[in-house]
Formats: C-alpha cells, sequence, structure tokens
C-alpha cells in the first residue's frame, strides 16, 4: 500500500467514526486525531488509529448506556472497518 492511500483511508474511516457518535468532546478528539493523520508522518498511524479504536469504544458504551441501538450499529461498523485496515496496514501490533 502506497503512504497516501495509507493516510487517505485513514483519513476516511477516522471522519466515518467522527460523524457516527454524538459526544462533541469525543467527535473534536476523533477530528483532531484525522487532523494529525492527514498531516503528521505515516510512522504515526498505528498510534493515531489505536487512540481511534480506544474512542470508538467510548462512543460504543456511551450509545448503550442511553440505548441508542442506531447509533450503536454505526459506531460498531465504523470501529470494525477501522480495525480490519489497521489489521490489513499492518498498523497494529497486536494483532
Amino acid at each position: 500500500m502506497t503512504q497516501q492511500y495509507l493516510v487517505g483511508e485513514a483519513s476516511v474511516l477516522l471522519a466515518q467514526l467522527e460523524s457516527s457518535g454524538t459526544d462533541p468532546v469525543v467527535a473534536r478528539e476523533l477530528a483532531r486525531l484525522r487532523h494529525e493523520a492527514e498531516t503528521g508522518p505515516v510512522s504515526r498511524l498505528g498510534s493515531v488509529a489505536l487512540r481511534a479504536l480506544e474512542l470508538t469504544d467510548e462512543l460504543c458504551r456511551d450509545s448503550l448506556r442511553r440505548g441508542d441501538v442506531p447509533a450503536f450499529l454505526r459506531q460498531c461498523v465504523c470501529g470494525a472497518d477501522l480495525r480490519e485496515f489497521c489489521v490489513c496496514a499492518r498498523l497494529l501490533t497486536d494483532t
């Protein structure tokens, strides 16, 4: 995979995750991570993705607490897509 593809795909997945949530604090953090993915060195994508996956867990737990099933489902799909991308791109070391 080219570096531009990695950055572009990470950006798209983070934007989808950002729009799936209802917590404005988490949305801001995801926007910051997306900006970091787009402007930072490619070597940082793994840590950006790991933090995004942690935030996905937070979003999902929050949606479950509120009983918001549609949001939970969107967040699960976004999180699964992000995790699959990270595994395929070898961005995570715990796979």
